[in-house]
């Protein structure tokens, strides 16, 4: 298996997969939120579009679909079919499996992000969208934290070799904050210099292994002992109830994020 990175105008990845193998000309689209840049990359290297795997309807990430579908020609598009996105043509739902080239992909159902976010699993690969980041985790929007929470620690279970392949490039900011989150996490420290030197010289930090995530993003980290004890005291500081829950946990640790967000602390140190 073959993964290539396409960057789009949205600060997004478009993934193609294609085949070790290449005779194979056949190939498929994760997530194209656009078109302009994956229908010239199958022209140019005249491949045959497969198929399409979509984890959830935001537009940066379904918006390029029928444009692509137009100029490489029909193709099945696979997603849940219980979302907002109306052209699904291979429904899929927990537990089902799609063969992608010659691998089969597992179907998790992991809302939290959206209610019918979807990721597809394989062994060597986990296409995520944006529920797990490099480093971080996307915003809850319109549902409880409990979904979320529960969503990561699922993830977190997958195992340690498994290459995330998530829709963003946000990796800067996100070990930024895990330093401020765990400051006496040591495998953070480490990352977050590796992660200034590549983002500094313009090299992608997607993929990641799992493993490494589970070691320095604080979204799978949220119920561990020392991080877990920071919350907890950071959430008493602004409410007088204990945390009772992973739910909370995450709540507590994704509000402390978007706080810092706001301020544009945790982009800057490029320079």
């Amino acid at each position: 298996m073959n993964i290539i990175g396409l960057p789009t105008d949205y600060d997004n990845y478009i993934w193609v997969i294609r085949s070790d193998d290449a005779n194979v000309r056949e190939a498929w689209i994760v997530d194209p939120g656009e078109s302009h840049r994956v229908v010239p990359y199958f022209q140019e290297n005249q491949l045959s579009l497969a198929g399409i795997l979509l984890t959830h309807h935001h537009y940066d990430h379904a918006d390029g679909i029928q444009d692509v579908l137009k100029a490489l020609g029909d193709a099945s598009v696979v997603s849940n079919p219980r979302g907002p996105y109306k052209h699904v043509t291979y429904p899929v739902l927990e537990g089902d499996k799609v063969q992608v080239l010659d691998k089969t992909f597992e179907v998790l159902e992991i809302p939290g992000h959206t209610h019918e976010h979807v990721a597809f699993y394989h062994p060597e690969a986990l296409f995520c969208g944006d529920v797990l980041f490099t480093a971080g985790c996307g915003k809850t929007w319109t549902q409880s934290p409990k979904p979320m929470a529960e969503s990561l620690l699922r993830l977190r279970d997958l195992n340690d070799d498994c290459l995330i392949y998530c829709g963003h490039e946000y990796t800067f900011a996100n070990i930024n904050f895990a330093a401020i989150a765990e400051p006496d996490n040591e495998a953070v420290q480490k990352r977050k210099q590796e992660v200034w030197e590549k983002t500094k010289a313009g090299i992608p930090c997607v993929p990641e292994r799992l493993g490494v995530e589970k070691q320095t993003n604080p979204f799978l980290r949220f119920d561990t002992e020392n991080l877990k004890e920071t919350l907890i005291k950071r959430h008493q500081s602004f409410y007088n109830f204990k945390l009772d829950s992973n739910a909370n946990l995450y709540a507590t640790l994704r509000s402390w994020k978007d706080s810092l967000d706001k301020t544009g602390i945790l982009e800057s140190g490029l320079d």
